[in-house]
Formats: C-alpha cells, structure tokens, sequence
C-alpha cells in the first residue's frame, strides 16, 4: 500500500513535527504554499498556529484572511491551534467568540493540540483516512489574496457574539484597533454607543 502524502509549505520549519509525521508513516513533500501550512488530500488544507500567533493573527487582522483563502479552495479547512490554555493573552470572549466566528459563519473546524507531537498524530491520522480510503491525493492550489486591513479589523470585532457590523465599526472607530478592544473594560464598551449614538 502506498504511503500518505502530506505537502507541507516549505516555511515550515518545526523538525520535531515534520519528523514525528515521517514516524506515523507520512511522506513529507516541501512546496511553498499559497495557502495553508498543510495540504492532506484535494479537499482537506490545515492552518497550524501556536497559541500566541494565533491570538497575533486575531489583532493583526490576518486570521480571516487567511482562513478566507483556504475556504476558496479546499472542502475541508482547518485550523490546528497548538499550546496550552493557558498561554492565551485575550479574553475568553474575543477567543470563544474567533473559534465561534470561524465554524459558524466560515465553515473553519478549529481543533487544538498540546504540542508538535498532537498536532502530527492529528494530521497523520486524517491524510490516512482521506487518502487510504478514497485515495483522495494531496493537491497545491493557488490563492489570491483580497480585503484591506481595515474591513478584516471590522469582520473580526464583527463577529464577536452579539457585536455585528456596525457595533463593531463603532468600537473600531473609538478604539483605533482590535487589541484595545479586546483590552477595554465591561464598562468602557458599554459606553461606546451611547457616546457615538
């Protein structure tokens, strides 16, 4: 039986992964990516992040960019956050609500892994099940980026649960940028539309 195959961008540069993958019976093949860190078959694309650039990926507006451009490509998008709980910075809310944003309104599965090894066997394990099955073989497509800084910022906060477009171009306005928002207090937020309104 042939081995899976898993494309891995050539930007990618955590040995232990790479190396624990080869060990789950992976065949590694470097390209560098349009899209995505990981390409599983035709239809599956992983995002991997550490706590900290994902939450990074959150204030600089690049997340739904990113997850954007997977979704234009692949059936199957998915988002790998690795590291412990305790290393998230932001709020619970502005996490919760990302992770929420990402399923409900993107269609993006966000899984977690505790470190390089769980991520691995995760990847292992779904290149096995799309390939092995269905001999579904992993394929590199191009992606074109779009958006300003500035409506990504807004589809961010926007998506928060019961934030919306223009609460959130409110807070924008107010704030000037997504850390501060998510830096504000209850009561600073509350009062944000009735000083615009």
């Amino acid at each position: 039986m042939k081995a899976p195959r898993v494309i891995v961008d050539s930007r990618e540069k955590n040995v232990e992964l790479l190396d624990i993958l080869k060990s789950n019976g992976i065949t590694i093949d470097t390209k560098t990516l349009n899209v995505g860190d990981f390409i599983l078959s035709d239809r599956v694309c992983i995002e991997r992040k550490t706590v900290s650039d994902f939450e990074s990926s959150i204030i600089d507006g690049r997340l739904f960019d990113e997850t954007r451009r997977m979704k234009e490509q692949y059936q199957f998008p998915m988002l790998i956050i690795e590291g412990s709980n305790d290393e998230f910075r932001l709020g619970s809310m502005v996490m919760n609500g990302t992770i929420a944003a990402l399923y409900i309104d993107h269609g993006i599965v966000a899984l977690s892994a505790r470190n390089a090894k769980e991520t691995a066997e995760i990847m292992a394990c779904i290149a096995k099940r799309e390939q092995c099955g269905d001999s579904r073989e992993p394929s590199a497509k191009g992606g074109r980026r779009a958006h300003t800084i500035d409506q990504l910022q807004k589809r961010i906060i926007g998506n928060l649960p019961g934030v919306g477009p223009k609460i959130a171009e409110m807070l924008l306005e107010h704030f000037g940028s997504i850390r501060s928002v998510s830096n504000a207090s209850k009561e600073e937020l509350i009062a944000v539309p009735q000083s615009v309104a």
